[in-house]
Formats: structure tokens, sequence, C-alpha cells
């Protein structure tokens, strides 16, 4: 078992979102729209993403608390505290982020997405479709 994994940023978010507090919990609760900067190594990975696709963006929390093991879910003390792996808390282990976007627009390696609750700078380490039915990407 690998004690290490080593992880690519492919792109970074921007953002107008620059505080913890300025984002919402979940994209779908205000998020503005943003944008996916990619890096030039992932053109080609970029191809065929259009307008109108939905996307998973697989983001690393980069400003999360990789020590913390247990939250009061939605930051609400009245909740009993609970371990993160049942929760969607940004301070985890691995502070990995799962974003459902809606490709807005395409700008060379720049996509345009709607909801991304992600702040300015994140770095995005994956991008996966949303699939419905069977696909053949």
């Amino acid at each position: 078992m690998a004690d290490e994994l080593v992880l690519q940023v492919v792109g970074r978010v921007e953002s107008e979102l620059r505080e913890r507090a300025d984002a919402p919990r979940q994209g779908d609760e205000g998020a503005p729209d943003a944008w996916v900067v990619f890096d030039a190594s992932v053109r080609e990975a970029l191809a065929d993403v259009a307008p109108g696709d939905e996307l998973i963006l697989i983001t690393w929390f980069d400003r999360a608390d990789r020590s913390v093991q247990k939250v009061h879910p939605r930051g609400d003390a009245s909740r009993p505290a609970t371990g993160v792996f049942s929760t969607r808390s940004p301070d985890r282990p691995n502070p990995l982020g799962l974003h459902r976007v809606t490709v807005l627009a395409v700008d060379d390696l720049r996509l345009q997405v709607n909801n991304l609750e992600a702040l300015d700078g994140t770095p995005v380490v994956d991008v996966k479709p949303v699939l419905g039915e069977v696909s053949e990407r």
C-alpha cells in the first residue's frame, strides 16, 4: 500500500469567492459562476468539453485543515459532532472537493461554469463527465 500519492494540478479556479466565509456550503446554495483555467499540458484532455456539458470538478481544498476528523454538520453547533467521512466538510484528512457544474462557455484553456463554491485559486486535480445513461466516453 502506497503511503504517498502524487497529484498533478491541471488547473485553477478563478472566482469572486476569496474567503471561506464568502462561499456557500454547496454549489446550488448561491455559488457564483466561475472560470476554471487549465494548464496547457492538458489541452488535448479538454478537446471535447462543450457548453452545456455537466461535469464533476475534483479540487484540492488547499486551505483546509487536514487534522479535522469530526465537525458539527453545516457548522451548526446544536448538531452532534460527526465524523467528516459522513459529511461534506472541506476540512478532512484528504481535502478533495467534488463540484457538479454545467459548462457555460469554453475559451481555449478556460471553462466558465456555474454553481462553483470553490475559492479563487483552488487547484483542480481532475474533471469527469456526469453520466446519465451509459456513455461512449
